[in-house]
């Protein structure tokens, strides 16, 4: 990457949960522009899966490193809001992070070579009375906002070692010929996407690749596309998706409906001797 550019004016990012049917994104923007009326606020996505701290994860960590430096993700799956978990803030390199403690940041510390947390104690940043039920509303959208005003985080609380996190899961090589993986996610056309990544199958994209099964719930995949339009219609096939993953796809259909399977649906990927023994 080239020489990172510093936004003239402030971004914050939102991911959440909320979906769009309610007033609750919109408020937290409101929230957020009362104290920062410069900051430039971005939506990555309100249709995470409710209360599922893993698809907010994933999609940060498949998000955050595409905007310029100095912006802060403001990330909001929160299945916990009201318990004793933590407001947290995080610096890295390049960003910054806030979101509750329950993991959902788990995969910028997997990725980030240097992370900063800190737990947000300082509560005179945040709107009251503070609700038990809108910590969005009332704790981290102000927080991200007067972050962005350029308060220095070390007036937000202290850092901690102690916060929530969990190891993604990977795919596992069992012998020369053969990896199992998971499936991560489904995508919104179907797309089932593995945890496995090229090179984790690496023979798969040789010169000369050898014969190969991908085994889904009872169903095979033999054919790598590069692009969805070189499947047959209603084909399943594999194909290496934007997210750097090994996806199972269909052209302009669902292959997650086809075949059955949703998230954690797990996948064997059989090769040479293993995919013809399999035949």
């Amino acid at each position: 990457m080239g020489e990172r550019i510093l936004p003239e004016k402030p971004i914050i990012t939102i991911t959440t949960d909320f979906g769009e049917q309610d007033y609750f994104v919109g408020v937290m923007k409101g929230v957020i522009l009362n104290i920062n009326p410069e900051a430039v606020i971005v939506d990555i996505n309100h249709q995470v899966n409710s209360f599922d701290v893993f698809d907010g994860a994933f999609t940060l960590a498949q998000s955050y490193l595409y905007f310029p430096s100095d912006t802060i993700h403001l990330v909001v799956v929160d299945p916990g809001v009201g318990s004793v978990r933590r407001p947290i803030l995080i610096r890295t390199t390049n960003y910054k992070f806030v979101a509750p403690d329950n993991g959902v940041l788990s995969l910028i510390y997997e990725r980030e070579e240097r992370v900063e947390v800190r737990h947000v104690t300082a509560d005179h940043y945040f709107l009251h009375p503070v609700s038990n039920t809108f910590h969005g509303r009332d704790i981290f959208a102000p927080v991200a906002a007067w972050l962005s005003r350029g308060v220095e985080l070390e007036k937000f609380g202290e850092v901690i070692t102690d916060y929530a996190k969990f190891t993604s899961p990977r795919p596992k090589r069992e012998g020369e010929n053969l990896v199992k993986g998971v499936a991560i996610k489904v995508d919104k056309f179907g797309n089932v996407i593995t945890n496995i990544r090229p090179e984790d199958v690496p023979q798969l994209f040789a010169e000369n690749p050898p014969r190969f099964r991908i085994v889904i719930n009872k169903h095979e995949v033999t054919r790598l596309c590069s692009s969805y339009s070189m499947g047959e219609p209603s084909e399943i096939f594999a194909i290496v998706g934007s997210s750097g993953f090994l996806e199972i796809g269909a052209n302009r259909k669902s292959a997650a409906r086809i075949l059955n399977v949703n998230r954690g649906a797990e996948v064997a990927v059989l090769l040479g001797n293993e995919a013809a023994a399999a035949s």
